[in-house]
């Protein structure tokens, strides 16, 4: 069976060879099983999309030419979808590129990537001990982190640290002091970002470590305080 397949290939392939629109046809065929074969070894998203877009294309070509109606619907189909994926991975690029330019740790690049919630006041987001499965960014309202009293404002991020703790548990508890409105996203989203576009992951590490060091400076100013607090009374 296999060998009559081969031979039917080969006899479709000398037939292509008769006319010049055949020999377009066969070229652009063989073209789009090359760029299919390429694909399996690209790792990153956007490449890959572009390397769909070529095959759809090449395999449009050869089914207009073939002719093969089957072929011609499929591609048309899924020309239109890759296309959207790649200008979707592009959109994301340039935002996080931009975030990055700006040194913006704010994480609002997140925002089209993320549902949007109404929490009244008194709601806990997440309680200390929880393990996290979201990651946060408040559009309007204020947020505490209870254990240490530190307000969150509009327009940051908060609840990311966790997802990168080995124990994946909330460090604190958050609740909402006014009424909120609060964005989230969740892990498995985070982690199909972070495969389709790696300078996503970047930017997200970044986010990550300019809230830890945030935390260390933070941390320094108390125990300064302390320090002075302390020996006030001894001089």
């Amino acid at each position: 069976m296999l060998s009559a397949a081969w031979q039917h290939a080969w006899s479709l392939a000398l037939a292509l060879l008769d006319s010049a629109q055949g020999i377009v046809a066969l070229v652009s065929v063989v073209l789009a099983g090359a760029l299919v074969l390429a694909a399996t070894f690209v790792r990153t998203m956007i490449p890959l999309r572009w390397l769909a877009v070529g095959s759809n294309v090449a395999f449009l070509v050869y089914a207009a030419l073939a002719p093969s109606l089957q072929l011609l619907v499929l591609h048309l189909l899924l020309l239109p979808i890759n296309l959207w994926r790649v200008a979707e991975m592009v959109r994301l690029t340039r935002r996080v590129k931009a975030a990055a330019a700006a040194s913006d740790v704010s994480g609002l690049w997140l925002r089209p990537y993320m549902r949007s919630r109404r929490r009244p006041k008194g709601h806990v987001l997440f309680r200390q001990g929880e393990v996290a499965d979201h990651l946060y960014l408040l559009a309007s309202g204020r947020v505490e982190l209870e254990e240490i009293g530190v307000a969150i404002e509009p327009g940051r991020v908060f609840g990311e640290i966790a997802f990168f703790s080995p124990d994946h548990r909330r460090t604190f508890t958050a609740r909402c002091v006014t009424p909120c409105q609060v964005l989230s996203i969740d892990e498995t989203t985070v982690r199909q970002l972070y495969h389709q576009n790696p300078q996503f992951g970047f930017e997200l590490v970044g986010l990550v470590a300019g809230r830890l060091s945030a935390d260390v400076q933070r941390l320094e100013r108390k125990l300064r305080d302390d320090a002075a607090a302390a020996a006030a009374p001894s001089a």
